[in-house]
């Protein structure tokens, strides 16, 4: 499994079920043209990709490269490196006929080929770094609990109220939460942040 920097940005759930199986990042997803509408959405992938860094990773076909452009003119580009999937023709297997081109999209691709698209995208690899600082603790779902965030009284408000002081989309479940957090802040970093909350 490739763990590396920064966070990718695909097109719709599948796309991410497939990334997740071989690449340990945050994965985010564009809701297809629903980023278009998205301004909470956008304004987290600024903020994650002022932290970490993106990677935009869409189909090969005619709505990817919309999307692609879109986010090209809406992020800071030094932040953002762009991986591309080939032209290749077929269809994927949950579905019944091929897209409007005919091409797969990345959720048909196979393993060494995204991993090869992200290589090319100059993915910044974190596995065997020499001198590298020790890893930052990481966040758990225990952490969101004790911190009283999610499976207590008053939970919700506590994280409504902490979104809304991160400015991060409002409607973040616990569990679509936690990457999120994970990709800003580490558990201390988090704590702090409850404090002054």
């Amino acid at each position: 499994m490739l763990k590396i920097r920064e966070a990718i940005v695909v097109e719709g759930r599948y796309d991410k079920n497939t990334l997740a199986q071989m690449v340990d990042t945050v994965i985010l997803e564009t809701a297809g043209f629903g980023i278009f509408k998205d301004k909470e959405k956008l304004a987290l992938l600024r903020k994650i990709g002022e932290k970490r860094g993106l990677i935009i990773l869409t189909d090969s076909d005619g709505a990817g490269f919309v999307i692609r452009n879109y986010l090209r003119g809406a992020l800071p580009q030094d932040q953002v490196k762009h991986a591309y999937v080939p032209d290749l023709f077929g269809k994927e297997k949950r579905k019944r006929k091929p897209g409007k081109e005919g091409k797969l999209g990345v959720e048909g691709m196979r393993p060494e080929v995204l991993e090869q698209a992200l290589l090319r995208a100059g993915a910044t690899l974190l596995e065997g770094e020499s001198g590298a600082a020790p890893a930052a603790v990481p966040l758990t779902k225990a952490d969101l609990f004790a911190c009283g965030l999610s499976g207590g009284v008053g939970s919700r408000e506590k994280r409504r109220a902490l979104l809304k002081k991160l400015e991060l989309p409002q409607h973040l479940s616990p569990n679509a939460m936690l990457p999120v957090l994970s990709a800003l802040y580490d558990r201390e970093e988090l704590l702090a942040e409850m404090e002054n909350l």
